[in-house]
């Protein structure tokens, strides 16, 4: 039988997908194909889960608006058959500070664009910042930005069933099985070749394979700049720094926010970062020492005494082109749709993004936010819509 639409992963982006389509088309035959329904080594799921407004893309903001009020309300907004009564928001906010002079000026330029757009960021010196969190050390600190609302983390998993159940209760299947080819016939997807089930027709493919999703382009004969890269988490416990109220902060070096019971979350990023394998998740746990301890220390004097109790491994699917996400029809193939190279904002960016690409499929066009600066266009042209705020 010929499905509607057929959604090539079944992460928190095609899950949304799957929501949104049924919602605005009760009775749309949407078939969700996952190879890991357990998630162990899903982006989802392996996810710091937070959610910010600075951004330095307008068109990213306006998704982040969105995003922070659907997973706010998320009982309200996606209904009783979502099974999830909150998704446990905590909005400490997020930091980003910066050592260099010259940086000020584009601080104090970006926070009055994402004011524009809703947001609430505000620009700090270093004596205010430091009245704010006087643990810090802030000599070296030319400027910091801050946003005092709407800025968080929250349960990644909650958001993915959550979309999941409320879209298996419209009518959308979830299988477990792999996608092992498309059909292409003049130009269009036909069909989906699905492991033990063989060709599956469908009217409508939607690629939202996160890390894999360059392997389905392929099957289409189409390249796409997005690669798998590795991010070692650690979860420290510092008995001598308590700040429970501390937010997402962005060093120089690192990222750091609290966790329960008085631990922290710190990752950075390699200074060879490139691609790996998709298949590997073995943990690069030197950075803690190498990279991450020395400047950590330097900022939170409190962190002197510090003990790695837990550990992870996550892939960003890391566009190369501009760390932005890759979304639309492929001009290509114009019944097959990205939702693709999110660069590690893809959870927080899922409500809005699932919604535009159901919008999309079903209206042929972006309805409810343009995201047309997010299009694979811009990517054939190798035009970037470069994203400065990556963390």
């Amino acid at each position: 039988m010929t499905e509607d639409v057929i959604i090539i992963g079944g992460g928190v982006m095609g899950a949304s997908a799957a929501y949104w389509l049924t919602r605005f088309s009760p009775g749309l035959r949407v078939l969700v194909v996952e190879r890991d329904p357990g998630y162990e080594r899903a982006a989802t799921a392996l996810s710091v889960a937070s959610v910010r407004q600075q951004f330095s893309s307008a068109v990213n903001v306006r998704i982040s608006r969105f995003g922070i009020d659907f997973i706010r309300n998320f009982a309200e907004r996606i209904g009783p058959a979502a099974e999830i009564p909150s998704l446990g928001l905590k909005e400490n906010g997020y930091l980003f500070l910066t050592t260099r002079p010259e940086q000020v000026a584009v601080m104090q330029e970006l926070a009055e664009m994402q004011r524009a757009e809703g947001a609430a960021t505000e620009v700090w010196d270093a004596a205010e910042l430091g009245r704010h969190y006087p643990w810090l050390n802030t000599e070296d600190i030319a400027a910091a930005s801050f946003g005092p609302r709407d800025e968080g983390w929250f349960d990644n998993m909650g958001l993915l069933h959550g979309f999941r159940n409320a879209a298996r209760a419209q009518g959308a299947k979830f299988i477990k099985a792999e996608a092992t080819g498309l059909q292409m016939t003049a130009g269009r997807v036909t069909g989906v070749e699905i492991e033990g089930r063989g060709l599956v027709p469908c009217g409508v493919a939607i690629n939202a394979a996160g890390t894999r999703a360059s392997r389905v382009m392929a099957w289409a004969g189409l390249d796409h700049p997005v690669e798998p890269r590795k991010r070692t988490v650690f979860v420290i416990d510092a008995p001598n720094a308590r700040h429970p109220d501390a937010p997402l902060m962005i060093d120089r070096d690192y990222y750091l926010r609290p966790e329960v019971q008085g631990r922290w979350i710190v990752a950075t990023v390699p200074q060879d970062d490139g691609p790996c394998d998709v298949n590997d998740f073995e943990p690069d746990l030197h950075l803690f020492e190498e990279a991450i301890w020395e400047p950590l220390y330097h900022r939170a004097p409190g962190f002197d005494a510090v003990k790695v109790v837990r550990h992870w491994v996550g892939h960003y699917d890391y566009n190369t082109l501009d760390q932005n996400a890759i979304l639309g029809p492929h001009p290509a193939v114009p019944n097959l749709f990205l939702m693709s190279g999110f660069s590690g904002h893809g959870l927080q960016q899922s409500p809005a993004i699932g919604r535009g690409t159901a919008e999309y499929v079903l209206n042929g066009g972006w309805q409810s936010l343009d995201l047309s600066e997010l299009s694979i266009d811009r990517v054939l042209r190798g035009e970037p819509l470069l994203e400065r705020a990556v963390v």
